[in-house]
This record gives structure tokens, sequence and C-alpha cells, in this order.
């Protein structure tokens, strides 16, 4: 295939191989079927409803996708508001004779759902299986199982619950194995007047993979439907509340339509001995899957075709897992000693292969959740990776024979399960940036909170007094019996308005029936958020949504909103008022107070959402953007509290850990302005000069690249494939570029199956994508087994350096190219204490699995944001890297062709995969244009140490200082001398010159002088209204924003100043308010009166908190006098913690003061500790 090539349609292409994603499949199935009947003469149509959930959450975006072509094609696509009343819907698709006048020859239907909703939709599956199916007609039902629990609240496995309601079930494992099980599930359901489930797991719906679609590669086969010399016809049969016909129901299902079915997989071939052996002595019997983990296990064990003939194994693949047609496995059986069932889960095919051999002459032993003493073989919960086979598989074939290469590589496993595991962080799904529930899920100190399901559920790790929760569309009924037992007087409940649509209406209504004392905090988003943003079936206005709860006995309401100006002119019914999100809290007290059920309704659409509707331009984006002034903040955490939001990130710099705006991710919500700190400027940009005619300028930028790029020298083995495990964050665009990685290789011909395994990635969690190139088909697992990888590509160092994915490094094997950029996980951005690892120790952990001399580290996002201005960039930047690095064996032609058929963001893709390229053959030419297009995303870069006036010069000299403590003071006299005066600055010179003559007595360190070095300063320099004054008009910091608007801007400072600000009647606290650009004027002013600073005429330095910061500078002086008269080499290290403690008192007003007793706190502990040191000394 040439590179140029143009790859199909993947939903019309008829002839030939297509590469398609599990979701893809079952939507093209859908046109496969239609498309099948017109080729037997059949005009048909079909209908498609259901409910998202994973693994199949994605197939109703996928559906609405190619709506066009549905339509064309007679299939008629509608959202479920819930799982069982879209099964009745297609249900309804066999009931049109019954009303005649039909448009088509027959319609055929499809349902879907998750494992909870085939559970909940038992009563109308088994209504519909027992009726029948119509002519000409057929259901399939997917059952998406997630046996992991990736992204559910329980494991599954749906086929115990189809066989309860009497529906066959099909397995597939693969792409190719949807559209071909499927369109023998419909001819199936068609002849034997049954639906037909079809399991879907995560691995398969997540999977990647060819298939052939050509016709003709399928042969349907009509088997035998003769009973007692008479031909069975399905009858549809809905007297299903006449006793006599109910009874006929049963029979027929049980006696000949499932008797149907296994004839038909009979004759097709749906169960295949995949590898026959005459000489076995044991056989596998497998399925779906599972049976590719099989063959990656054999894989692995070093079993070719050859080997497995040798030691003696036979294979039989079930397509159908029920029910079981039973001819085909006792030919099986025929000359083996054991059968091995090698399933997930549940015994099931163990459970009905041990019921049809029971009782048959020489019938082999049976084996599979437990060995024949009863002792545990296969696990019965969890998700099979092929090691859990190996070992298995191993035991039972030692009973023959040694396999040296299966025990060797079983020995290679165990020494990479035992390594030491690398000391890191999680990275654990979070709210989105902007998320409404950042707000909405906030509870009042002391509460009972209860979880619902949907993104709102994440809650449960933010510490918001969640403490239980339910099953979908019962929240909050779970306390109806509670109260009874319990002094607890009131608890709150979050819904979502998806479940509320779905089936919560009917829970609120029975609390309110109840009389209990609960308030439901119904989140209003509009979307379905948690499963991809989809809209809301059945979603109605705020309104309609009142008068329905007001009609179910709430008794009483309020409206939250972001802005409350969408309800002007609105009347909502029963005097139901509209607050602002601000007062959520004094709502939720309100309601809480009010006897019976009552309604939090908060209104805020999904910010994701919003993002990509402004991204579109289906939606306004507000043109003002926040900026935080990082020399004004004091990286006390507060609007990480306030926010909870991830483009609130913590940084480094030079004056401790400081708070700014990710501008990349930031969707606009602006409650982080709520942080009570006076660092935060909301700016609005002065837009730049548009020519007469010109499109819109899109964000960001592209520099041109005019070096030639030298071929790579290639690093990785792949002459037999090779394996790549991708790591990134939900939400950053990494799926898109594995996606087209594939797409490169199927360019060169070559052969590629892959797994995207997401879960919650979608809200900041871990996406983990594996991809396998291979030069012919591969029949293994589509996920890289550990020690199996050749490409550890990391855009995450976080998730890089998790236990698991290190165990997929191989030291032989494995190359690792990993972005060292510090994005912060939602306990960092909440949790000013909780602290990025140190990146050497990670790249160091990833270094001893790895092959250390070919590995590539690099800060990715500062690179590519650096050099794009959007930090996007940044997973196509290191697929460049890893190009160059000699990593991924493909033509850069066809990464660079197949970016293009991407569509998505294709000219910077295409610079930002070449600059990655050059950043490996000469990083400091990137560096250098980094530093020349000097990005704006990074507000506040804290300037290199000025150079020193005479007068701060003879200061810095004066202490006698050298080193990190030189440098140091280097950059804080200069500070003191702007912060107050020369005087002021010989002050702290003269206490830092004796904390360094007094430590060189004492050891040989610098520790203590440096720790007095920071925390002298940061006291001295406190933030009172003329420091934050200066601060805000440094010329420095304008020159920043200058850069970064560089057509010019307005600003209004959020600020509660100390006389003009007003009290939170609930908090007691200021309330911060905006103020305009008058503001830098008076800001100017004030900070030329400095010098007043202190004294009687200080109008400022009276307050309580001027005061104290003014008392902390002379304790601690006093503090350090102390430690140094007691110094030595014992108590060095308590003495540097001790004089350390000032980093701990953060922030502006009520957040210092409560840092400031926290602080004393760790002051005293430390104190102790110092004085227990010097004890411990002196009776040495």
């Amino acid at each position: 295939m040439s590179s140029g090539k143009q790859i199909s349609n993947t939903f019309t292409q008829e002839e030939g191989d297509i590469h398609l994603g599990g979701i893809d499949a079952i939507v093209r199935l859908t046109l496969d079927q239609v498309r099948t009947d017109a080729r037997r003469g059949l005009k048909t149509g079909m209908f498609v409803s259901g409910y998202r959930g994973s693994p199949v959450g994605m197939l109703d975006a996928a559906l609405i996708k190619q709506q066009k072509l549905l339509v064309q094609n007679h299939i008629h696509f509608v959202d479920g508001i819930n799982e069982d009343l879209a099964a009745t819907a297609v249900w309804g698709t066999q009931m049109l004779h019954t009303v005649g006048k039909q448009k088509f020859d027959g319609v055929t239907g499809m349902w879907y759902g998750k494992a909870p909703g085939v559970d909940r939709s038992g009563d109308a599956l088994k209504h519909a299986n027992y009726t029948g199916i119509a002519k000409n007609g057929g259901v399939l039902a997917i059952a998406g199982d997630d046996p992991s629990c990736k992204s559910s609240s329980l494991c599954s496995q749906s086929e115990p619950m189809l066989f309860h309601v009497g529906i066959p079930s099909l397995y597939p494992g693969n792409v190719q194995e949807i559209l071909d099980y499927g369109l023998h599930g419909y001819q199936m359901s068609r002849l034997a007047g049954v639906w037909m489930g079809m399991k879907i797991v995560t691995n398969v719906a997540d999977g990647t993979g060819t298939a052939s679609v050509s016709p003709e590669r399928l042969n349907f086969v009509t088997p035998d439907l003769e009973f007692d010399g008479k031909l069975f016809t399905p009858n549809m049969n809905l007297g299903m509340n006449v006793r006599v016909e109910a009874l006929e129901m049963e029979q027929s299902l049980y006696t000949r339509r499932l008797e149907v079915v296994k004839r038909y997989a009979r004759a097709n071939n749906l169960n295949n001995v995949v590898f026959p052996n005459p000489d076995a002595w044991i056989g596998i019997l497998t399925a779906g899957k599972t049976y590719n983990d099989l063959n990656q296990a054999f894989l692995e064990m070093g079993l070719d075709d050859a080997a497995l003939r040798r030691y003696g194994i036979r294979i039989l693949k079930m397509g159908m897992l029920f029910p079981m047609e039973p001819t085909i496995v006792r030919e099986f059986a025929q000359g083996l000693e054991e059968i091995f069932v090698i399933e997930e889960k549940r015994p099931f095919l163990e459970m009905f292969a041990k019921q049809v051999l029971y009782g048959m002459a020489n019938a082999p032993r049976i084996v599979g959740k437990f060995d024949e003493e009863e002792k545990e073989l296969l696990p019965h919960y969890g998700e099979f990776e092929s090691d859990v086979i190996v070992r298995a598989l191993l035991k039972r074939l030692s009973r023959k024979t040694r396999i040296e290469s299966a025990e060797n590589w079983l020995k290679r496993l165990d020494e990479i399960h035992s390594r030491n595991k690398l000391p890191t962080a999680v990275r654990t799904a979070w709210f989105c940036s902007g998320c409404p529930h950042n707000s909405s899920t906030q509870a009042p100190d002391g509460s009972i909170v209860s979880a619902g399901i949907g993104c709102h559920t994440m809650a449960m790790w933010m510490g918001r007094n969640v403490v239980m929760g339910t099953h979908m569309g019962a929240e909050g009924t779970q306390w109806i019996g509670m109260a009874p037992f319990t002094e607890a007087q009131h608890i709150f409940q979050n819904m979502g308005d998806g479940t509320y649509a779905h089936s919560g209406s009917l829970a609120i209504r029975y609390a309110a029936s109840t009389g209990v004392n609960i308030t439901f905090k119904l989140l209003r988003n509009a979307h379905t958020s948690m499963t991809g943003g989809q809209a809301i079936q059945g979603e109605v206005p705020v309104t309609n949504m009142v008068s329905d709860l007001l009609a179910n006995g709430v008794k009483k309401i309020i409206v939250t909103t972001d802005d409350p100006s969408r309800f002007n002119g609105v009347q909502l019914p029963g005097g139901t008022e509209v607050w602002h999100r601000d007062r959520i809290e004094e709502a939720q007290r309100e309601l809480a107070a009010t006897p019976g059920c009552t309604v939090l309704l908060h209104d805020q659409e999904c910010a994701a959402e919003l993002r990509r509707a402004r991204s579109r331009g289906k939606a306004d984006e507000p043109v003002e953007v926040t900026v935080i002034n990082e020399r004004v903040c004091e990286g006390c955490g507060d609007c990480g509290e306030k926010s909870n939001c991830m483009s609130v990130e913590p940084v480094q710099t030079e004056f401790g850990r400081k708070t700014r705006i990710h501008q990349s991710s930031c969707n606009k919500d602006f409650s982080c302005v709520k942080g009570f700190c006076p660092s935060f400027l909301t700016i609005t940009p002065h837009p730049a000069p548009a020519a007469e005619g010109a499109p819109k300028k899109k964000k960001g930028r592209i520099p041109a690249l005019e070096r030639e790029l030298p071929p790579p020298v290639k690093k990785v083995d792949d002459s037999l494939g090779f394996g790549i495990h991708v790591m990134g964050i939900g939400g950053t665009g990494s799926v898109t570029v594995v996606a087209t990685l594939a797409r490169a290789a199927r360019l060169e011909g070559k052969h590629v199956i892959g797994l995207d395994q997401t879960g919650l990635a979608q809200k900041g969690g871990a996406v983990i994508s594996d991809i396998k190139i291979t030069h012919a088909p591969f029949k293994g697992s589509n996920k890289i087994s550990d020690g199996r990888a050749d490409l550890y590509l990391g855009f995450d160092i976080l998730n890089a350096t998790d236990p698991k994915n290190l165990d997929k490094c191989n030291p032989e094997r494995t190359i690792a190219i990993v972005s060292t950029t510090q994005t912060p996980t939602g306990q960092m951005v909440t949790n000013r204490k909780a602290l990025f690892p140190a990146t050497s120790g990670l790249t160091g952990g990833i270094d001893r699995v790895t092959r250390k001399e070919h590995n590539v580290f690099l800060d990715g996002e500062a690179l590519a944001a650096g050099l794009f201005g959007d930090a996007m960039a940044t997973n196509n930047f290191m697929v460049g890297v890893a190009f160059q690095a000699g990593t991924i064996p493909l033509q850069a032609e066809s990464i660079e062709d197949a970016i293009r058929q991407s569509g998505v963001a294709v000219d910077m893709s295409l610079a930002a995969f070449r600059w990655g390229r050059m950043a490996v053959v000469d990083r400091a030419f990137v560096e250098a244009e980094v530093a020349r297009q000097k990005t704006g995303g990074q507000v506040v870069v804290l300037n290199k140490a000025p150079q020193l006036s005479p007068a701060a010069r003879a200061i810095v000299d004066s202490i006698g200082a050298s080193g990190e403590v030189k440098r140091l003071v280097e950059i804080r006299v200069p500070e003191l001398i702007a912060f107050q005066d020369e005087a002021y600055a010989r002050r702290y010179a003269e206490v830092i010159k004796r904390v360094v003559a007094g430590e060189q007595k004492a050891v040989s360190s610098s520790a203590l002088a440096e720790a007095a070095a920071r925390y002298l300063y940061k006291l001295m320099a406190y933030k009172d209204e003329f420091e934050v004054a200066r601060l805000h008009t440094d010329p420095a910091f304008l020159a920043e924003l200058d850069a970064q608007f560089p057509h010019g801007y307005s600003v209004k400072y959020n600020l509660a100043p100390p006389l003009l600000s007003k009290t939170d009647p609930v908090t007691g606290h200021p309330q911060k308010k905006q103020y305009g650009e008058w503001m830098f004027k008076a800001f100017k002013r004030l900070s030329g009166l400095k010098r007043f600073r202190g004294s009687a005429l200080d109008v400022f330095g009276k307050t309580e908190e001027r005061q104290t910061e003014r008392k902390l500078i002379e304790e601690y002086i006093q503090l350090l006098d102390q430690i140094l008269a007691r110094l030595n080499p014992v108590n060095h290290a308590a003495a540097v913690a001790l004089a350390s403690v000032p980093d701990e008192i953060r922030g502006f007003g009520h957040v210092k003061e409560k840092n400031l007793a926290a602080a004393r706190e760790l002051q005293a502990a430390r104190l102790k500790a110092f004085n227990e040191a010097q004890q411990e000394r002196q009776v040495a």
C-alpha cells in the first residue's frame, strides 16, 4: 500500500479490508445487516436504541456521527431515556404486524446497554424474548461488560443475566467477529424467533483492528428446522397476560427456539475447533477476548503450532456462550484426558460443558476455576491477562512434561513483578477545569452527603463529606430506610440531570412522599458528561423541572447558577428563587433547615462541552482571561481549594511555591478568583488588527523550521513487529495521536491492532494506549504484556512511573521516551502539601527498567507550548522525539500523511512532529527558538538576579557568603531595598551574616543559612498594601503582560481592600470585588507611600494582621539567635527544619491567620525536636 493512498470510508466500503474500532464495528454492523437483507431481496429497516455506559458509552455518539448514512439506509436511531424503556422501544419493532400498514418487508432492532442496564432491563428483555420475533425481523442486544471495573461501579459479567431471561449470547473477540457474529445473530434471531445477545467487553469495544468486509466471506446456512416431522416456523405471541399463551411461550423457547439456535451454530461453525490435534491429551475450551489472551500466553510460553501438537494440546473456541451446542463439545472431547475451561469471572462455559459431557463414556476430566483437588486454578474475579493463563496452563501441562521456555518466561515475570516499586504520585480522575461540580458538590461543614452516578461521583475522593452512594436512579431512597434508626436529621443527595431523566425523578418522588428530611442537589449541566458529553434524551428547561419537582411533593427549591441573568424575565413556579452560585452554601443551609424533601437545582453547563462548543463557534467565549501575578501570590492554595480547578497549577519559583493559570486548559469559569488573594487580574486582551476579509486567527502559532532533518538510526528490532505502550492524560489528545501512528503503519501495508484503556481518562485521569504493529496478521492480545513493550512513550511522567506501566518494561528491550512536564494532580491543586515527586527520582526509576543509554527525557510541554503557544501540540511533539530517537520504525512520510488524513489541527501537528524530531537532533536549537518566541502562556517568569547597585553590592558583600547563600541574598537584598530602603536590607544582611558565621563554626554545611536567607526575607517582605501595589506596578511584571498581550489590554483587579470591602454575612470574611484600571493609578501612588510603612501615618499598619507580621520578624530573628547559640552537628538537621517553619505562613487575611496557627504548632513540635537533639548530644 502506497503511503499516499487514501483509506476508504469505514462504513461504506463493501470489498476488501477496513481498519476500525470496536464501537465503529457495531455501527458498521447495522449497515451491513440492512445491506445483507437487500442482497436477499428484502427491503428492511432497523431501529436502534439503548443507553450509554462504558464500554459502549460512545456508541450513541458514533451512531449520531453517521446519522446521515444511517437514515439513507433506513436505520433509525433514537437515544434511550433509560435501558428498559429503550429495550421496550426496540421490542416494538417486532409488533408492527399488530397495526399493519408496514413500510418495509421487515424491521430489525438493536438494543445496547452496559451491564447494569442489562440487569435493570431484565423484565423488558425477558418479555420481549419470550414473545418472539416478527417476520423478516430480528433483534440483537449488545451487552457491554467492564470486567475489571475500569469505569463502572461494579465488575460485570452479563451472560448469566442473558441466560436467566433465555437470550442466547455471542461473544466476539475482535472487530471481525463483531461484524460476523452480529450478522449471524440477526439470522438466528429471525429463524429461531429469539432475541440474540452479544457480549462486548472493554478490550474489544476499546480495541482496534482490521476486518474483511467482502460479502462472500459469510455463507448463512439454514439448519434443519424440523421437529417431530414438522417444519418449525417462529410464532410471534403477544398473549403474555393469558396463562395458556404464556406457558406456550416458555415451552416454545426452551424446547424449540433455543434448539434452532444450537442447530444454526452447528451448521455455521460458530463454535470451532481452531486447533485440532488427534493426539492431544488436554483440550482448552475458551471464547472471545480470552481466546486472544490464550494465544498471547502461547507466544510468551514459546509455544508455536508444532509445540502445541507436541505437548498434546487441542483448542475449542466458542463463538456462542449460551446455549452450548453439545455436538461440537462431545466431538472435541473425544480422546482427551482433560478439558481446561479458560474463561473470566464465574464458571459459565465450564458449567455447561460439565452438563453436556456428564455421563458420556470415557468423558475427560473438566477443570477450570478449580482443579480436580478443589484448589483454585483460575480466579473468579477481575480480568485475565496472559500471565494468569500462563501460570494456570503450566500447572496443567507440567503433569505430563516440562516446558522450560514457559518456566523461563514466568521466572522473568516474577523478576519484573518483584522489582522495587518506584515512589510516585497517582493521577486520579478529577473534575475538568471549570467544571460546575467544582462548586456544586461543595457541602456545608458537618453535613452528610451521598454520591450519585456520574462525574460528580468523583466528589467521593475530594474530601466533600461524601460517605455513601447507590446504583443509578435510586439515589436518596436509601435514606428512607436509614432515617428512622439514626439521630442524624438530614442528608444531601447528589444527582445529575442525566440520572434525573433516566429514572432519578422517581427516587425524588418516593423521598418526597415519605416526608424524610433530604435535600437533593440536582446538578443540571445539560450533558451526560461521564460518558462523552452527549445530550440528554428527555431533557427539559429548568422551569419544567421545577414544576415537575413541585408536583411530586418537593417542599422548597432554590436554583443556583453561574449566570442569573439567564433567568431574567423568567417566573419560576412556586416562588422558586434564582441565586448566584456564590450563595450555594447559604442555599444548602436554608434547604437543610426546611422539613421534608427539598431540592437545590444547580444550573451550569458542562465545562468540557462548553469548551467544545466555543471551539466550534457554537457558543461565545469570554474575551477575559485570568492572570496571576506570581510575585503577589503567596502559594497558599486557597484559590485551588475554592475552585478545585485543574488549571490552577502550583509552580515552583525562586520565592517558593506559587500558583499560575494554565491558559491552554482554562475553561474560563473564573471561580479561582474567589481565592482570598489580591494576585488575580482579569485581563481583556485587545484584538489583533485584522486584515479586511481575512479569516479569524486561530489560537497559537506555527514557527517555521527550515533546517534539514536527518533520517533516524533505528534502535528497535521490528523483524516480527513492535509494540508501543503510550501513557497520557485524558483530554490531551493522546488517543488521537495513537490512532495517527496506527494509520501510518497501515499506509505502509503493516497490520495493526490496538487498545485504548480510557476508563475515567476524559476526566483528567490516566489514559493508556497499546498498539502492536506487525508484518503479518497477529492473533494475540491487543494489550501489551508485562516486559514486552518496545517503545515506552510517556506523555505524562506520573503515568509513566505507575508500577503497572513500568511492568511493561524490559531492560533488554524497552526504550523510554518520556515528557517530564510536571502536570499537577487534583490533589496537588487542592492541597499545597501534596508535592510533585522529584523528577530525577522518577527518571532514574524508569532508567532502571529500560535501555537507559537510549532513553530520552525532556519537558515536552514547556518546549511545545513555548514553540506553538498551545500545549495541545505536546503529544505530536513527543511522537517526533520518539521517531527521531529511532524507536518508531515507520517512515516519516507515512506519519505525516496520517496526520494530514486525521484532519485534526493538521498544520500545527505536522510542525510539532518535525520540531520534536529537531529536539533530538539539536535540543539547544529548539530551546533557543523557544526563548525567541518567549511564550506568553506563562505569565511571570521571575527574573534572574538583577545587576546590583553599588549599595546593594556592598550590603551583599558584607555578609561574607558564598555559593547558594550568596546567590539567594544577591536576589533578596535588592528586593528588600525596593520593599523599603537600604537600612531595611542591611538589617536583613546583618542577621544572615550572623547565621553564616555561626553555622560555619558548628558544621560544614550552609543549609541553615540558606533557610534563614529564604525565610527571613519572606517574613520581612510581607505583602501589605504598599507591597502589593508595588508588585502590581513593577515594570518587570508589566513587561510580561505586554509580551503576553502584544496588542494591548485592559485590566481589572480582584481585591478586598480593608477600608472598602464588605463582609460576607455567612463566613464573616471580607468579600472580594473587581476594580477597574483606575486602581493601577492608585497602586502607583500607594507604592510611593511605602516610607510611611510602620509609622503613625501607616493607615494600614494598625490592623492586627500587620502588627502580627512585624512581630513575626522579631520572633524569627530571636529564634535564629537561639538556634545559633546551641547549634552542633547533632541538632543541625533539626535546626534547619525549625528555621524553615515560616514557609508555612502563607496567604492573606483569614487564610494567613489559619496558616499561622498551624505554623505555630509546627514550630513548637520542631523546637521540641531541636531541644531533644541537643539533650541527646549532652547525654552522649
